[in-house]
């Protein structure tokens, strides 16, 4: 398996061996049950699918019921496909944990970033803002000028302005994983990682 599908609880601070201060988030990885194995001839590629946070049976539809009664799994509310093992041999109800993981290994994580709303320029893209003096009034956060008038007569794609700032997917590599707590099924990794708190993650080697 090449990742796991987890949930952030949040950022602590240890102390490495050689004494330094070290940032570090929580992950609570998995467990995570494999619901389908897919395979080249059936499915056009290989993968393999897991679930992860029980879900009860009366939130499920009639596929979705199928689904997992056909991979010999209890209902899951979160599902992701992940690169297989070559030469493993992966089976429907398999469960993985953080022994996946190792200290000092590089991970990628991936997440949904915190909504902040509609923001301004300086909030969005760090611009630096107007001058403080010579004849300022009312525009100190403004985003200035965003073209030319006569030519091009209109304002290019991808222009940096105001707008919804956060709630996209991003992730986040390179990490390194710092501790690896089988007993709580717990991650400790390196630094920050995307999404609020309880915010489900994507981990993968």
């Amino acid at each position: 398996m090449r990742g796991l599908i987890g949930k952030k609880i949040g950022m602590t601070q240890v102390f490495s061996d050689n004494g330094s201060l070290l940032p570090v988030t929580i992950v609570e990885a998995g467990p995570c049950v494999v619901t389908q194995v897919k395979t080249t001839i059936r499915d056009g590629y290989n993968a393999v699918q897991i679930g992860y946070s029980d879900l009860k049976e009366k939130h499920l539809n009639k596929a979705q019921s199928g689904h997992f009664n056909k991979g010999n799994s209890t209902a899951k509310r979160y599902l992701a496909e992940f690169k297989p093992v070559s030469n493993y041999d992966y089976k429907t109800g398999q469960e993985f944990g953080v022994s996946l993981f190792r200290e000092g290994e590089l991970v990628s994580v991936s997440g949904t970033s915190k909504g902040k709303g509609f923001s301004g320029v300086m909030k969005r893209h760090g611009f630096g803002g107007g001058p403080k003096t010579h004849g300022q009034r009312e525009h100190p956060r403004s985003p200035g000028s965003i073209g030319q008038a006569s030519d091009p007569s209109r304002v290019f794609k991808g222009m940096k302005m105001a707008g919804q700032y956060g709630n996209k997917k991003v992730s986040s590599r390179n990490l390194e994983i710092i501790s690896v707590l089988k007993e709580s099924n717990q991650l400790l990794i390196k630094g920050a990682i995307p999404g609020a708190n309880n915010g489900i993650v994507y981990i993968s080697k």
